[in-house]
């Protein structure tokens, strides 16, 4: 949630406590609870605006499958040189076992010799 993991999270508070102070924390979570749900009711309120201005085909839109994070570049490449390997081997009419040794291990998961990022 926001890129933080627990322990920042609770380093977080605890700055928040000091900060704060015990006597004015709960007034300021009690804001803070009211400004979320204000936010999500605005959020909720868009949604449906947008629902009744475009009309019946905007609530029919599956918004998952137009995520840009859903594709990853790693994954269509490897894709690709799949279908480009098979597509020689079509041609050749060799067998799609025998790709090189960079596409094999693509097939496989594993990371390309170019590949520098972790995974």
């Amino acid at each position: 949630m926001f890129g933080i993991s627990g322990g920042e999270a609770i380093i977080i508070l605890i700055v928040a406590l000091v900060i704060i102070g015990p006597e004015r924390l709960p007034e300021y979570t009690q804001k803070f609870k009211e400004m979320v749900k204000a936010v999500r009711r605005y959020a909720t309120g868009a949604t449906d605006d947008l629902k009744e201005t475009f009309g019946p085909e905007f609530s029919d839109l599956d918004w998952r499958k137009l995520d840009p994070r859903q594709y990853d570049p790693r994954v269509i490449v490897r894709e690709a040189l799949l279908e480009e390997d098979q597509d020689r081997a079509a041609r050749s009419n060799q067998a799609p076992s025998a790709a090189s040794p960079t596409v094999r291990r693509l097939a496989r998961g594993e990371r390309a010799p170019f590949d520098t990022e972790a995974t």
